[in-house]
């Protein structure tokens, strides 16, 4: 469920960007197909790209700390599996 949630945020992002670039003198091609892979780490790099620096430095950093989180939640479940660990 949560990666149709990722999905949506990843379509989301690549929409906007696609539709603000041109505003600011940036490939909407480029940056659309950016976001549309990585989400909102592109979109923080593209608000501070285009002057909006303390947005895009929290967008940034929430990013990064969401996707550490998910890194090291399937990292914890992977070693859970391979330790033995079960609920019954």
């Amino acid at each position: 469920m949560s990666w149709i949630t990722g999905w949506f945020v990843s379509i989301f992002v690549a929409i906007y960007l696609f539709v603000d670039a041109p505003k600011h003198g940036k490939n909407k091609w480029l940056w659309s197909i950016l976001g549309l892979l990585f989400g909102l780490f592109t979109l923080g790099i593209y608000l501070i790209q285009t002057g909006r620096k303390g947005l895009g430095w929290t967008v940034l950093i929430v990013s990064i700390l969401i996707y550490s989180i998910f890194i090291l939640v399937y990292v914890f479940y992977f070693i859970l599996l391979i330790i033995g660990y079960s609920n019954a």
